[in-house]
């Protein structure tokens, strides 16, 4: 989707929900993003639960840390002369990301967070 919002996290929620076992219910993690604020046209289904995060806490969302991963490693000290460019450089750096299991393990874990069953 070219953009975020309350339309795209409805499609968000409404794919997940229906990739959650039936009798479950999913907890989905979510910083303080207007889209992702209830009330409104906000549509969170039945079988999720949408915990907050506080206001200003990147040790809690792992995406900052790829957030600044990509931008040390991938998306720093360059010029681009378009709107596209700066997008193709984007998928490129986030694809190179996702595509190490272990980039992405050591970039996101946090040990003190680590829930063992």
């Amino acid at each position: 989707m070219p953009r975020v919002n309350i339309d795209a996290m409805n499609k968000h929620l409404e794919a997940i929900s229906q990739s959650v076992a039936p009798d479950a219910h999913a907890a989905l993690v979510v910083d303080g993003a207007g889209w992702h604020r209830t009330g409104g046209d906000l549509k969170v289904p039945d079988n999720i639960t949408l915990i907050r995060l506080p206001p200003y806490a990147p040790e809690l969302n792992p995406v900052e840390n790829i957030w600044q991963y990509l931008r040390g490693n991938k998306l720093s000290i360059q010029v681009w002369e378009s709107y596209s460019e700066i997008l193709q450089a984007c998928c490129e750096a986030w694809n190179f990301f996702i595509n190490d299991k272990q980039r992405v393990a050591s970039v996101t874990q946090r040990t003190w967070a680590t829930v063992n069953i």
